[in-house]
C-alpha cells in the first residue's frame, strides 16, 4: 500500500473515532474513488495516482463551488470549499513562484519551444515533475503568456 493511501485511511480511523462526520464523509468519498480506479483498472495505485485521483476531486469541487455560488447558494458553495481544504492537505508541498519560473524555463530551454505550436511539448515536460504541487490552470496560462 502506497504512503499517502495508508495515511488516508488512517485519517479515516481517527475521523470516524472522533466523531468527525463532514470530515468522514469527505475521506470515504476519497477512499471509494481510489479502490473504484484500483477495481476498474485491476492494479494498485502508486502515490503519483493517487494525487491525481485528489487533484480532479477537487477541480470537480472547485466547478461545483463556483456553480453553486452563481445560484446564489452559499450554504453549498462552502461546504465544497471546505471539501476543497480537506483534500488539498493531502497534496505535496505547493511551488513557489520562482521554482515555477525556474522549471518554466528549463522547459522552454529543453524542448527548444518558441510559440504556440509547442505548448503540448512544454506542458508534456513538466506535467511529471509539477504534479499536484500546481494548479495546471495556472501553468498553462504562464506557458501561454512565456510562448504568445
Amino acid at each position: 500500500m502506497s504512503e499517502l493511501k495508508s495515511r488516508i485511511t488512517e485519517d479515516v480511523k481517527s475521523a470516524l473515532r472522533a466523531g468527525d462526520k463532514s470530515r468522514l464523509t469527505t475521506l470515504r468519498m476519497l477512499t471509494a474513488a481510489i479502490k473504484q480506479r484500483e477495481v476498474d483498472e485491476r492494479i494498485t495505485l502508486d502515490d503519483a495516482a493517487v494525487i491525481a485521483i485528489i487533484e480532479k476531486m477537487i477541480k470537480q469541487r472547485r466547478d461545483a463551488e463556483s456553480q453553486y455560488r452563481a445560484g446564489g447558494r452559499p450554504e453549498l458553495a462552502q461546504a465544497e470549499a471546505a471539501e476543497i481544504e480537506l483534500l488539498k492537505i493531502y497534496l505535496p508541498q505547493a511551488l513557489s513562484n520562482s521554482e515555477i519560473d525556474a522549471l518554466l524555463e528549463q522547459a522552454l530551454t529543453t524542448t527548444g519551444a518558441t510559440g504556440m505550436k509547442d505548448m503540448g511539448k512544454v506542458m508534456g515536460w513538466l506535467k511529471p515533475k509539477v504534479a499536484g504541487r500546481v494548479d495546471m490552470g495556472v501553468l498553462s496560462g504562464r506557458i501561454k503568456s512565456r510562448l504568445g
